[in-house]
This record gives structure tokens, sequence and C-alpha cells, in this order.
């Protein structure tokens, strides 16, 4: 029934060309048709559309750089407060500091570590002290991976072991290595705790987020248990000027969280935590910035020299501080470079409030450190030229000079005092004293001593006989 066909016609079928299909026209019509979206339904025409326009967005974008060169975006706009931008980040922020806390070690855990460090170490005959080499410091890490859990295995790494001292066998104390993991956590503790007040997520403290972050210390704190309820909120303002007086030195009112982890004063501050069975006496107490008998000593100065209960210390209420021993010319310069005008202006002279006290205690307090001393040059550079010269030396001295004869001392000869600041110091340029030789010479803060508190410059010119009397307690 199929044999109505020719032989011929047949091969003739198999042989004929099938054209391209850009050639056919239907082809071309559809293509055409689809091109310019006509034919597209309304999911794939808004799909095109998108295209197009997040195209123009990056070649906008292209253009706009190749205009502005390799400049970078430094600024960008914070999400508003209630925003959904600033809800998002907040609860990002707050699952990813719950997740690393969750990775600490508690009190339990490091309490089991110490158990296990001291059951699987070596005592040194020699030395007594407790020891592990690698392969313990190994089997160390498997006991407490399987009595604490995973957590603890970040500090068994062979970088940590190779950190610390070893003896002619290779091995490392045990006590030094736990105090690195103890340290490690609270340091770890305390920077989740400051980020959760870390309200705009810049990792920048403001002076209230660090109030407050001391305050949630204090019950922790041993020392400060028995602190009345109403000093809380003064002592938390003595303290955190601590952290901006040497992590803030530009004065923008925030302090960087990481600066202040690696700050002393930290470290200061959580040297209350321990309970000291021996009494201490006030004179240790007062050297602890941070301590309540510190912290009480500054407002019963502040509040002695008010003697008008202002709330303000003026120029002649402030030079009764340290029984009247610094210069006028000190405290003159002390209020022109540290103590703002008032806002009402007017005629009022200006007078320095508890914050400026603040600054100008820690100053001298701490003479030594570069943010002290920093302090005080701006009141010694009389010129506000960034140097001293002979003629600064001999003005400032001038002063000290009368409050030492008239204290019933021998004769000074200026000239030779400010030879022997000279060679103290030998500044870089000889006709000039800068910040940085200052700095750089280590008797920064005697040199600042000597020229603004007669006392400080009694204490250098008896050095030899004090450095005696030092001596003499400990030979008996």
């Amino acid at each position: 029934m199929y044999s109505g066909s020719s032989d011929g016609e047949g091969h003739e079928a198999v042989h004929r060309k099938i054209p391209p299909a850009s050639s056919m026209p239907w082809v071309r019509n559809l293509r055409r048709f689809i091109g310019d979206g006509r034919g597209l339904g309304s999911e794939a025409l808004m799909e095109l559309e998108t295209k197009k326009i997040l195209l123009d967005i990056f070649k906008e974008k292209q253009q706009k750089s190749a205009e502005a060169g390799t400049i970078p975006s430094f600024y960008k706009k914070k999400p508003e407060e209630g925003s959904i931008s600033n809800r998002v980040q907040r609860l990002a922020k707050y699952r990813f500091l719950k997740k690393q806390s969750d990775l600490l070690l508690n009190a339990d855990d490091l309490d089991a570590m110490w158990t296990c460090l001291r059951e699987n170490c070596v005592v040194d005959d020699a030395t007594g002290a407790e020891k592990m080499n690698y392969e313990d410091f190994c089997h160390i890490a498997s006991v407490c991976t399987e009595q604490i859990g995973p957590k603890c295995r970040r500090f068994f790494s062979p970088s940590n072991f190779m950190k610390f001292e070893k003896d002619e066998q290779g091995r490392i104390a045990i006590l030094p290595f736990y105090l690195y993991v103890m340290r490690t956590v609270s340091l770890t503790q305390a920077r989740i705790d400051m980020s959760e007040l870390d309200g705009d997520s810049d990792g920048f403290l403001q002076q209230h987020e660090m109030q407050g972050y001391i305050n949630g210390l204090i019950p922790n704190l041993a020392q400060l248990r028995d602190m009345p309820s109403g000093f809380i909120d003064t002592y938390c303002k003595i303290a955190a000027h601590k952290f901006f007086f040497f992590c803030d030195p530009h004065r923008r009112g925030k302090a960087c969280i990481k600066k202040v982890l690696l700050s002393n004063c930290l470290q200061e501050l959580m040297e209350l935590h321990q309970e000291s069975e021996e009494e201490i006496t006030d004179t240790e107490q007062a050297e602890n910035w941070f301590s309540l008998t510190s912290a009480q000593r500054i407002c019963d100065i502040f509040l002695a020299l008010d003697k008008d209960r202002s709330q303000t210390l003026s120029k002649q209420e402030l030079q009764e501080y340290a029984d009247g021993t610094l210069t006028e010319i000190f405290i003159e310069r002390v209020f022109d470079e540290h103590v703002r005008r008032g806002k009402s202006g007017g005629g009022k002279t200006r007078e320095m409030n508890f914050e400026c006290f603040l600054d100008f205690v820690l100053a001298l307090e701490n003479k030594d450190t570069p943010e002290g001393l920093t302090y005080l040059f701006r009141c010694l550079d009389l010129q506000g030229r960034g140097y001293l010269t002979t003629a600064d030396i001999h003005s400032l001295f001038r002063d000290v000079h009368q409050k030492w004869i008239e204290g019933g001392n021998y004769e000074l000869c200026i000239e030779d005092v400010r030879d022997e600041i000279w060679d103290m110091v030998k500044p870089a340029d000889p006709l000039k004293i800068t910040l940085a030789d200052l700095l750089s010479c280590k008797q920064g803060g005697t040199v600042a001593s000597m020229l603004i508190d007669v006392r400080g410059f009694w204490a250098h010119d008896n050095r030899e006989n004090l450095l005696q009397e030092e001596e003499e307690p400990e030979e008996e």
C-alpha cells in the first residue's frame, strides 16, 4: 500500500537541502517581534525592564567613578533610628554577640581546665614549677575537649604553645598558659559587653556608654560592692574620665573600643576584682584611680577648693591645689589652654568645671605619660609655637624661684637650672625644646614638675637624699 510513490521522488526528498534558520522569514519575524518586547508576557517584560534599569545604573556609576578618579567613598550615612535597616542591624549585632558569648569559657570551664592542667603536668625537680611538654599539651587538649567541649580547643593550638618560654627540655609552665587563657576570656567578654553598649555600632564608646559599662561592672568588683548608692553616678563619671583622657587624645568625645581594651586603664580597673586578705592601706588604694578611696579623695579636694559652692573653680581657688605649691603662671596657662568659656559669655571670667578638674588632676598625676605630658606642654608653651626657648624656661622658672626663696631655701641661679634642663633633655635643636624631645628623653615629667611646682623642683634637688631614704628600710 506504500508503493504508490516512485523511487525517484523518494530519492529527491532525502537529498533535498534544509535552509538555515536565520534565512527563514518566520524566524526573522519572530526574533524582531520578541526583540522589542511586544511578544513577551508581563513577567518577562518586567524582568527585561529591570535589567535595563540596572544596566543604566551600573554604567552611570562607572562613569562617575571614572570622573572622580581614585577617590574612595569615605562617608556612609547611618540608618535612621527606628528604620528597617536600623532594626536589622541591631538584630544582626545581637545575634552575633550572643554567638560570640556562647563560645566563651565560663568560670566552671576555667576551673575544669585548671584542674586538668594540674593533673596532667610534670613537676620540675629543680624549681618545683608545674610544666608540660608538647605531648602533654596535646593530651590535655583532648581531655579538656571531652570535659568542656570544643570551645576550648582554640587555646591549644601549636602557635599558642610556641608563644611561651620553654626550658631545655622544651616544656612550658602551666601557670602562664592558664593566665593567658583567663586574660583572653576576660578581654573578649569586655569587648562583647562594650559592643552591646555601642549604640551606633561604629566601634567607639561615648561618655554615657562608658559610664554604663562601668556601672554594670560595679557589682562584680569586690572592692566596690560596698559603694554608697548615691555615689555611683559620680564614681562612674570619675572612672570613665580616665579612659577618655588616655584613649581620646583628640577630645572627640568617643573612645575606640580596641584602644580601651589594650589600655592600662582597663587592667587597673580589673585589679579591683581581687579580694585581698591583707588590709590595704589608704595610700595603696589612692594609687589606683578606680578605687573608691581615690574617687572620694578627688571629690573631697574639689569640694574643699570650691569655696563659694558654685560647682566650678576660679583661678584663685585652684591656686590652693596641692597646698599652693603650683605657680601662678602655670594656673593662668591651664585656664588659657584647657578651660572653655561659659556659654553665657559676657564679662564673667571663665571657671573650671568638674570635668576639666579631672583632666587637670590626671595630667599632674601622670606627668610621665605621653597624654599627661602633652597636656602640660600646652601650658608650658607660652607663645603657642610648639617649642620652648630659653626665654620660656626663664619665665616659667621665675615663679618657682620666688616660691623657693619664700620657703626659706638657699639662693638659686636661674641660668644654672636652665642649663641643667637642657642637659637633661638634650634636644635635637640646641635652641629649642619640643614635645618630642621631652618624650624621648624619658625625663619629661621631671622637667615639667621643675617648671610648674616648687615641690617638684625640691624633689629633684633632693633626689639623692630621697633615694637613700628609700634604700635604708630595705637594708634593715
